[in-house]
């Protein structure tokens, strides 16, 4: 029971966690417009309905076992949404990291799962059925009190702080055997607002007294130091990793008694083990359930080693010989024990050695079932040689079988692969070798499975390609003297930068004429270039175009592609035809300082585009009268400073338009006339002062989503009475300069709103009028210290105007 009441405590603060990971910018970017978008948008509003009966819940389940089952299934459900968020965040991070839009917008893939979010929307849905049938109750915030800073669950120190009964339960839990129960699992990831941290770090007198404890996850907390004595825990069997201490009791003698340990199992800081004898008591090799290992020392100086121990430490960590996966980080040894690589490791399928600073390449080419081999800052390898494809002893072998994938990544040293073996790499599928500066040469010269080359940053490689038959994606980076001996004629796609390699890529296309390309990316080039008979490859479907500012842009025939990005290329380019592409989809056109239009003719209809974006084109001046796109969902117009309106007749031209956003086009004072698209739901505005200031905006009460950013100087006061349209439910102003007052005149007749979120607006210190719409649910200011602290202020005139709503933030904090 200790354990249920602890989780339906965890689960009110989890949710608070959940509403910052919705709302966070790089997700939102990430799913705007998209199916995705109007799912999460209502799991959202769900979880807002589920969050305010869930202090009822929690206190109800404890003698009501409906109630408590209830909370055990949204438990689940939440836990759900969490990892599908977890996913989301992973991909919003990756595309932050490009450059630009290109591939979030020309990304084939789906962003994730659309069937398993609609599944969590349908239990959530059964979900607030049942919560009716349970007469839970609303317990209501008290909103009546000025607003205080609440304490964090975890202060400086050990200490935890916030959740006493929480602790309390908890440390009774792990402590104490009084049901007779064994306590087997401690899972403490994602536990907010009890100090996972802290217990983690924890327990330092009592862990080697749980001698039953099987699992304990201690997963992405930032313990520094295992508890003492953790040997005796010898019937551990799921443990994430192991911290080598300087002391007795934490040192790595201590897992010599912990002889269950199953799959994953990383150890970390060895540096700490000082004599070769003391790897041993580790007894790592008795381990048998250990499938992958990961040996890690501190990445750091290596003044004062001593080869001859780190070596014997590496040698008397050896594992057992069916080992799968095995990872080395930051060995100072000057070589690897004979183990490393040894034949007699038939299981074995992962090999990752990186920062290994001081150390030559093993011999890993006799290892018969390995798969996947990544090797990183090794910063003394100046050459790959035969001793790296197999050893004397197994010289009738061939030398990496089943190596599939290959990556060498950051070898600053590296300057010689000797390719003494024509037999090596027979089923190689994926090669990539990245940020070598001074490797010379030679590639092997035949890979006939390989399917992905890619080359970048290797400035001075002189070689030509290996023969590929098979290969089917090329990307060759920042590394212009590799040559083409014989183009593979299956290649798909092709990815190039640097302009005698572009040279070099459009002769072969002139003279290949390569049939199965699908893909076309060509960056920064200086020369004057042409497709050859100003015509694409027929069976291109997506070119990108970067920096080619001499490039003369293919207009006289109708080609068949489906995406097109022009960034910073086409100089001679002022108007695109976009009758010369019927088919596209995705269009997107940035930094092209000579375009000044888009050409249709007559009555041209682009049924197939989906997607059109503009960035940064200071010349363009107009969109072309009759822009027919009947299945456009977006648009999205960014840094035209002589564009003065948008397209007209949006309404019947681009009738499935969902998301529109302009940024930076000072000279567009309000929307066009007539009727707007009646599936437009969302509109993101960027420092556009006439527009936000500007008339009421007509004919736009399909919006139900707008967001309005800065800095735009000249307005003080938002937003004027009657400018927004009443249907909106989501009303986000972010990093207004010059904003002091939110007007709720202003905001009085949106009747429907739910949701209003102020972010950084520094000068924001009044709300005026009588009070905020009464339809709000949800208010959260962030980033504005002179409205918080008026709202922090007891008396102040501010709260009575906000404090019917019925969740609130306040940088951050619920109250």
């Amino acid at each position: 029971m200790a354990l249920a009441v602890v989780g339906g405590a965890l689960l009110s603060a989890f949710f608070d966690v959940l509403f910052d990971r919705l709302a966070s910018p790089e997700l939102v970017n990430l799913i705007r417009g998209k199916k995705p978008d109007k799912l999460l948008q209502k799991m959202k509003s769900q979880l807002l309905v589920v969050k305010v009966v869930l202090a009822d819940a929690e206190k109800k389940q404890i003698t009501d076992s409906s109630v408590k089952e209830w909370l055990d299934h949204l438990n689940d459900v939440v836990y759900e949404v969490d990892d599908l968020l977890d996913e989301l965040s992973t991909k919003a991070a990756t595309q932050k990291e490009a450059s630009n839009s290109f591939s979030h917008l020309f990304n084939r893939k789906k962003t994730f799962s659309i069937s398993k979010l609609e599944d969590i929307v349908e239990r959530l849905d059964d979900i607030l059925k049942q919560k009716e049938s349970l007469d839970l109750k609303e317990i209501a915030v008290e909103n009546n009190q000025p607003w205080k800073a609440q304490p964090t669950s975890l202060e400086d120190g050990y200490g935890m702080f916030g959740r006493d009964k929480e602790k309390e339960a908890i440390m009774k839990m792990v402590l104490e055997d009084s049901t007779g129960e064994h306590v087997s699992v401690i899972p403490i990831v994602g536990m907010g607002g009890v100090g996972k941290t802290t217990l983690a770090r924890s327990l330092p007198s009592a862990m080697q007294n749980l001698v039953n404890l099987r699992h304990l996850q201690i997963f992405k907390t930032s313990i520094q130091e295992m508890p003492k004595r953790m040997g005796k825990l010898n019937q551990m069997q799921k443990l994430d990793f192991y911290i080598v201490g300087k002391h007795k009791e934490n040192s790595i003698k201590e897992l010599g008694g912990l002889p269950n340990l199953h799959d994953w199992f990383c150890i970390k800081k060895l540096e700490n083990v000082t004599k070769g004898e003391e790897a041993l008591e580790a007894r790592i090799i008795d381990k048998k359930h250990i499938i992958h290992l990961s040996l890690e020392w501190s990445i750091g100086n290596y003044d004062g080693i001593d080869s001859q121990i780190q070596l014997d430490v590496l040698s008397n960590l050896q594992p057992h010989q069916d080992l799968k996966w095995l990872s080395i980080t930051g060995y100072k040894g000057t070589r690897f024990p004979e183990w490393v690589g040894n034949f007699s490791y038939q299981n074995i399928t992962n090999v990752r050695l990186q920062d290994c600073n001081s150390c030559m390449l093993p011999s890993l080419g006799q290892l018969p079932s390995l798969k996947n081999l990544r090797i990183s800052n090794m910063n003394s390898v100046n050459t790959i040689d035969a001793g790296f494809y197999k050893k004397d002893d197994y010289s009738s072998l061939t030398p990496f079988p089943s190596l599939e994938f290959l990556e060498i990544d950051n070898m600053p040293c590296w300057e010689v692969w000797s390719s003494s073996s024509s037999e090596a790499f027979p089923v190689l599928t994926s090669l990539y070798i990245r940020n070598c500066p001074k490797l010379k040469g030679d590639l092997p010269n035949h890979l006939p499975a390989l399917q992905t080359l890619s080359i970048s940053n290797c400035e001075l490689l002189v070689s030509s390609l290996p023969r590929t038959p098979s290969l089917q994606t090329l990307e060759i980076r920042k590394s212009n003297k590799v040559t083409f001996l014989e183009f593979p004629l299956l290649v798909e796609h092709i990815d190039i930068e640097g302009g005698p390699m572009v040279e070099s890529m459009m002769e072969v296309i002139t003279n290949i004429q390569p049939t199965c390309l699908q893909s076309l990316t060509l960056e920064d080039c200086s020369s004057a270039i042409s497709f050859p008979g100003d015509r694409l490859p027929v069976s291109l479907k997506t070119l990108y175009l970067s920096g080619l500012n001499e490039l003369k842009f293919p207009m006289q025939h109708k080609h068949e592609l489906l995406e097109l990005l022009i960034n910073n290329s086409c100089d001679s380019l002022k108007s695109l035809p976009l009758g010369a592409f019927p088919n596209l989809v995705n269009l997107e056109i940035i930094n092209c300082e000579s375009i000044e239009s888009l050409l249709v003719v007559g009555s041209e209809s682009f049924k197939s585009l989906n997607a059109f974006e503009i960035h940064h084109c200071p010349n363009f001046v107009s969109f072309p009268g009759g822009l027919s796109a009947p299945n456009l969902t977006g648009l999205r117009v960014d840094g035209c400073d002589k564009l003065r309106s948008l397209p007209d007749q949006m309404g019947t031209l681009l009738p499935k338009m969902e998301v529109l956003e302009i940024s930076n086009c000072q000279q567009i004072e309000s929307f066009p006339g007539g009727s707007m698209p009646p599936n437009l739901r969302k509109v993101e505005i960027r420092n556009c002062d006439k527009l936000v200031s500007g008339q009421a905006w007509v004919s736009m009460d399909m919006i139900t989503s707008l967001s309005v950013y800065g800095p735009c100087d000249g307005i003080k006061s938002f937003p004027k009475e009657g400018l927004l349209p009443p249907s909106l439910t989501s009303l986000y102003p972010s990093k207004l300069s010059s904003l002091g007052t939110l007007e709720c005149k202003g905001l009085l007749h949106l009747t429907s709103l739910q949701e209003l979120e102020i972010e950084k607006c520094e000068k924001l210190k009044n709300i005026g009028g009588e009070r905020l719409p009464v339809s709000l649910i949800k208010l959260s200011i962030k980033g504005c210290p002179l409205l918080e602290m008026r709202c922090h202020r007891k008396g102040s005139e501010i709260w009575p105007k906000m404090c019917h709503v019925r969740g609130i933030t306040i940088d951050g904090r619920w109250i």
